[in-house]
């Protein structure tokens, strides 16, 4: 952080803590686009919003790379009593009789999935003890050390996949995150120069108002003396009314923008905003075929069409393997020990421990389910393959225009603000030939009118380049004008 947006935000916390001191009194803070930015970068509900999720991918990646780690668990049920009637046989016949016992047990776990086949492997150890109540006689049973592996034959390997889709699926949040922040950069113009247009539009309704009531007044004097006809009069005074009701609607408008923005950067009702307006915009060029680079490399949406792709692959693997020969395989070695003295329950002999299974469920008539499913994840897979092809011509396409219309921006922003002055001009000169009688009523409103026209036209220009040149920073995730790749400064955001 710079020692400047250190400054902005100690201005702030100062003054927003001043005005809840001082009873909501009033305070005015003069704002730049680029101080107004860094505010809503650390205090806005949008950007708050913004790095929760960028969190929740995290922990959800986190989590993912948590599995491929060995995992180290503890089981136990440290008291279990069991009174009930169980069958026995005794003497050639089977008899009722009651049975009190307590027991203990615990088995300390270690296992590994193995992501390339989609088995895992454990190694365990447990203890269990042994106390029927009713003879008073008390065993101990141990497995001091059992290896053991399970393994799934020719189905869908749940691990594989995932490790192809998760770090894309991260990446993907990390770059939505950086580009975040450029949507919010432009939403901070949008609302920045919301404001900057109401107050001129209040301003050109006070003068409106002023120049109208002076031209209405000039008109009733020169109607009296027979220069001006009824006609001209009734033109003036409805002017004069309509720029009143203008000047009412520009007031409301506003309050409307300043509560915006108070409300969109975090800041309190009383702080008064002074937008200063951008006084230059950065004079550079971009070239389509490096803004295409960029964007293929940095853009986010180009992780999500591989993605995409990566899932109807995975379709096609799981109806292969849920719909098919379902085979595993598991084995178990290991030492177990049984005895009635707890100090010899983990000294030798033991015995061995062991266990092998083969398990099979094999279809024998599915009615062409199997086959249906298959065929219907390759027909998803022809139809998202034909989904990216257009997402990225349209993706392309949509870099191109971007790029036009931000070099056309800048030469608009020239001649709106030239037209600005000459309209300016204009009017002074038609409303100093108005006042000597040498044109006309309309002629007057209509200069007017070109003012107030080429005052918004230029604004809206403006910002029109700021939040094209944000938009583009958005979709390629680089700086044109220094020629740095935003993907550099991800890490220190990450940091934050």
């Amino acid at each position: 952080m710079t020692i400047k947006q250190l400054a902005l935000i100690i201005c702030i916390t100062v003054l927003c803590c001043y005005s809840t001191t001082a009873q909501k009194e009033e305070v005015s803070l003069n704002l730049t686009l680029d101080q107004a930015i860094e505010i809503a970068f650390n205090q806005s509900i949008y950007s708050f919003r913004q790095k929760h999720m960028y969190l929740a991918s995290y922990w959800d990646f986190r989590s993912y790379k948590a599995e491929k780690l060995p995992l180290l668990g503890l089981t136990s049920t440290p008291v279990s009593y069991n009174r009930t009637i169980t069958s026995r046989y005794e003497d050639g016949e089977d008899v009722l009789v009651p049975s009190e016992r307590f027991s203990s047990d615990a088995t300390l776990d270690v296992s590994q999935n193995i992501i390339a086949t989609g088995g895992k492997v454990s190694v365990s150890s447990e203890f269990r003890r042994l106390e029927n109540l009713e003879s008073g006689n008390v065993s101990y049973s141990s497995i001091p050390f059992s290896i053991g592996i399970s393994q799934p034959i020719g189905g869908y390997n749940y691990f594989k996949w995932q490790s192809k889709i998760e770090p894309l699926k991260f990446e993907q949040a990390k770059r939505e995150y950086l580009q975040s922040l450029q949507e919010l950069s432009e939403r901070t113009t949008n609302v920045f120069f919301n404001l900057i247009k109401a107050e001129i539009n209040l301003n050109i309704a006070e003068t409106n108002v002023f120049n109208a009531d002076t031209l209405y007044r000039i008109g009733k004097g020169r109607f009296e003396i027979g220069t001006v006809t009824q006609d001209e009069l009734l033109d003036l005074e409805l002017s004069l009314l309509n720029a009143n009701i203008a000047l009412s609607k520009s007031k409301v408008d506003l309050e409307q923008a300043r509560y915006s923005i108070n409300s969109f950067l975090g800041l309190d009702d009383n702080v008064n905003i002074i937008c200063v307006l951008p006084s230059e915009i950065p004079e550079f060029k971009i070239q389509v075929d490096e803004a295409m680079a960029m964007a293929l490399e940095n853009n986010p949406d180009i992780l999500n069409y591989k993605q995409q792709l990566i899932e109807a692959d995975r379709g096609i693997a799981q109806a292969r393997g849920n719909n098919g020969i379902d085979a595993s395989v598991s084995a178990n070695f290991g030492y177990n020990k049984n005895t009635d003295k707890f100090d010899e329950v983990y000294q030798s002999p033991y015995g061995d421990d062991q266990r092998l299974s083969l398990s099979l469920g094999i279809p024998i008539v599915d009615w062409g389910k199997k086959r249906g499913q298959v065929q219907m994840a390759r027909s998803n897979k022809r139809v998202q393959e034909a989904t990216v092809r257009q997402s990225k011509i349209d993706f392309e396409q949509n870099v191109f225009l971007q790029v036009m219309e931000f070099n056309m921006q800048e030469e608009q922003v020239k001649i709106s603000a030239k037209a600005d002055t000459i309209a300016q001009r204009g009017y002074e000169v038609t409303k100093q030939r108005f006042l000597i009688d040498k044109v006309d009523v309309i002629k007057l409103n209509a200069a007017r009118n070109s003012v107030d026209a080429a005052k918004r036209s230029y604004i809206e220009s403006v910002q029109t380049y700021w939040t094209n040149y944000f938009n583009i920073r958005k979709t390629t995730l680089y700086d044109f004008e220094t020629n740095v790749t935003l993907m550099k400064e991800l890490d220190s955001l990450l940091q934050k």
